[in-house]
């Protein structure tokens, strides 16, 4: 049997504006409301299904993505005036990390996860 990640539950504190926050920089759209989530569908049929708590424990999300699709969300994190850094640690603000051939940014949801785009795995 093979085994593949079919969706994960993100915990935050409102539901709507993180997973819209999201979405809107992937340039994907939120899915109906179902139950007590609000999900974003990705490429690879994993769902992040976004859900209400009162206390949330940071987690980091990587997402791979094509050059011209990091680009495109790169300008849209520029323009919203979102702070980036080139590192998991945050010490490199305003960089775009580069490794093996990747390129990759970091970056804080409305929650604080540690958000990670990344062009190469």
């Amino acid at each position: 049997m093979s085994v593949e990640l079919n969706h994960t539950i993100v915990c935050v504190t409102d539901r709507e504006k993180s997973a819209e926050f999201l979405a809107a920089i992937l340039g994907l759209r939120t899915g109906p409301v179902t139950g007590p989530f609000v999900p974003i569908a990705l490429a690879n049929g994993v769902t992040l299904d976004y859900l209400r708590v009162d206390h949330v424990t940071s987690q980091h999300y990587a997402f791979l993505v094509g050059d011209e699709d990091f680009d495109a969300a790169l300008a849209r994190i520029r323009a919203a005036g979102i702070t980036f850094w080139a590192d998991p640690f945050h010490d490199r603000p305003g960089e775009v990390g580069t490794v093996n051939g990747s390129r990759g940014i970091y970056f804080a949801d409305p929650d604080g996860h540690n958000m990670e785009l990344l062009t190469r795995a």
